[in-house]
């Protein structure tokens, strides 16, 4: 494996590569039922997927070529590309939202008010909508009495990049020191789904009514589709334990990663409506028709997993106590590989850079890692197809 330290010229191509990777999805008709009131109207941009959808085929994997487009990184949690401005990160304890640019240079943009930075809680999840001057910021976070979602104008360009005044999306989710899930994603669809923790309310994760241990779906306004497998519910699929992973493959099928408590992580396949079986399940050997099992799954020390994306027919997979990068191949019985174990310690996210290339994060300073010089990194790393 080598690494190189400097990137200038890296993270350009990387945000030149994101730009060409952006798409606009269709926005199917949606009512205006919520789950929690915004508080003011927003106007909407057209709607475009946090993840694009990866237009390579067939598997991928690592060469083992890693390019570190930034350092010092504090606690860092989520990864948003921003078109030719660069790309932003969500660091946890600080409630920073930090832009690297495509020079490589690194700046705060904003923070989020009212971030409660404990435990595993704090600024977590970032999604963008939209593009040229009609662009949103989503953050997912913690406060002293629930996680939510907002969103942020991003007004001026470049060097004059920053946050508007903030708008409630959705509030009053379940919080705890553990268990937050966090993770932000528009789907192909158009729409925003959400992950969130069972909030050390274990039991509760199967009722639809507690937004805990759920993934949900709202609009950009945080309003109830119609189309929602729960009526009048952000509810999109139960079940869950703590997921912090969900992307999308080229044929619209989201994959999501759950931590699991002492046995087993899991890699799914969400469908609407459907039931993941925790607590009363964990794993996949369950005859319990009632619940859906995973594809994949890991002993807990292996993986711990987090952010996924897509590329090809290969989802990646980051590993948190795993202190390594997967990857599971859905074409082929869910075939899964390991690559940089205990060389970058702990990954936190993982994004498709739309040219056969991730962006990943590491993880070693929220307080849970082994720092090492330079940390937290923002990396590049280079994929090779293994077709044929």
């Amino acid at each position: 494996m080598s690494v190189r330290r400097t990137a200038t010229a890296s993270i350009a191509t990387a945000v030149a590569m994101l730009l060409l990777a952006g798409c606009e999805a269709p926005r199917p008709e949606r009512t205006v039922t919520t789950a929690t009131p915004p508080v003011a109207a927003t106007p909407e941009p057209s709607p475009t997927p946090t993840e694009a959808v990866d237009p390579l085929v067939g598997p991928y994997s690592p060469t083992g070529d890693l390019t570190a487009l930034a350092n010092d990184l504090a606690a860092p949690w989520s990864i948003a590309p921003v078109g030719a401005d660069g790309i932003l990160i969500s660091e946890r304890d600080s409630a920073q939202i930090v832009l690297i640019d495509p020079a490589g240079q690194k700046r705060a943009i904003g923070g989020v008010g009212g971030v409660a930075a404990n435990g595993e809680g704090g600024l977590l999840g970032l999604a963008v909508q939209g593009d040229g001057t009609e662009r949103r910021l989503f953050a997912y976070f913690t406060t002293a009495d629930d996680n939510r979602v907002v969103s942020f104008p991003l007004t001026g360009t470049g060097a004059s990049l920053s946050l508007g005044p903030a708008t409630e999306v959705i509030t009053g989710l379940p919080k705890a020191s553990n268990h937050n899930g966090g993770r932000l994603a528009f789907g192909p669809d158009g729409l925003l789904y959400i992950t969130t923790g069972d909030a050390n309310q274990r039991d509760r994760a199967q009722d639809v009514g507690y937004l805990g241990g759920k993934i949900l779906r709202v609009d950009a306004a945080g309003s109830v589709p119609a189309d929602n497998p729960f009526a009048n519910s952000p509810v999109y699929s139960l079940g869950h334990r703590n997921p912090q992973g969900i992307a999308w493959g080229a044929d619209g099928t989201m994959f999501a990663a759950e931590f699991g408590q002492d046995t087993w992580d899991e890699m799914n396949i969400i469908e609407p409506g459907a039931n993941y079986g925790w607590p009363d399940v964990e794993g996949i050997d369950s005859a319990d028709a009632r619940f859906v099992a995973p594809i994949a799954q890991w002993a807990t020390d292996d993986a711990s997993p987090s952010g996924i994306a897509v590329v090809g027919d290969t989802v990646f997979m980051a590993g948190l106590g795993g202190e390594r990068l997967w990857t599971i191949d859905p074409t082929e019985g869910a075939e899964t590989r390991e690559y940089f174990a205990g060389r970058l310690g702990r990954i936190r996210d993982v994004y498709s850079a739309g040219d056969g290339s991730l962006l990943l994060i590491t993880n070693n300073t929220d307080g849970r890692g082994e720092p090492r010089s330079g940390d937290d990194t923002l990396y590049r790393v280079t994929l090779a197809s293994t077709s044929g």
